[in-house]
């Protein structure tokens, strides 16, 4: 029973959820061709990071994504997501979904670490 032990918090991150209208179109046209996969990146673009976490293909929609956890430690961004499906009483669309995450936060020479 191995325990993982979280990383030593020195401070939180400030951070943004973006819209999709709001993602540089390089990192839009990544997330595009990954997207059918779960998948993890980042991108630099002038002082910002940005961090995406997908989860791939879900076969309705009402699905949404929780960032549990963002912060610095010595050497690295932590960050922890969580996929939230839809509720039992929630009306879905039968449509193919691709839910993600796009956090943007100042850029910080770190390696980003996904819990």
């Amino acid at each position: 029973n191995i325990k993982k032990t979280k990383p030593d918090k020195l401070k939180e991150l400030e951070f943004t959820i973006l819209q999709d209208g709001d993602v540089p179109e390089k990192l839009m046209e990544s997330i595009n061709k990954k997207k059918s996969q779960p998948f993890k990146i980042t991108y630099t673009e002038e002082d910002y990071l940005y961090i995406v976490v997908g989860y791939g293909e879900k076969p309705t929609g009402g699905y949404s994504i929780s960032v549990d956890e963002f912060f610095l430690t010595e050497n690295a961004i932590y960050v922890d997501t969580n996929l939230i499906g839809p509720s039992q009483e929630e009306f879905v669309s039968n449509a193919v979904t691709y839910p993600y995450v796009v956090i943007k936060t100042p850029f910080t020479d770190k390696r980003v670490l996904f819990d």
